[in-house]
């Protein structure tokens, strides 16, 4: 949620370096805490606070783990490259950079 303050996506070892989080696997731990997050929002209704992490290889988008468990969870269908991938996302991280970012500066990773 700071980093939604912020107004701007992070990298998944910019969250892995601030984590503390030491090798090995340091980014797939990332990736499997923010798909446990993604699944809390998805739940709660809430934008998907997991948008603002993006792939540096990527040009800005998440990983396809992003993609698939959005597909998983219901909330997306197609191809985790390409219009629709890159669509989704821009509407999650605007989603979520309103909703996190200023308009619930109380809210607590795991609560509703």
């Amino acid at each position: 949620m700071d980093q939604a303050r912020t107004g701007t996506p992070t990298t998944y070892k910019e969250v892995a370096d601030r984590l503390g989080l030491e090798p090995p696997q340091t980014i797939h731990r990332v990736g499997e805490a923010l798909e446990s997050i993604m699944e809390d929002d998805v739940a709660a209704n809430r934008p998907i606070l997991s948008a603002l992490c993006v792939s540096k290889t990527l040009s800005g988008i998440p990983g396809r783990g992003f993609f698939s468990k959005a597909q998983v969870l219901g909330v997306f269908s197609g191809a985790p490259t390409g219009p629709e991938a890159r669509a989704f996302h821009a509407d999650e991280l605007q989603r979520a950079l309103s909703y996190y970012g200023s308009k619930h500066p109380h809210l607590i990773l795991g609560a509703s």
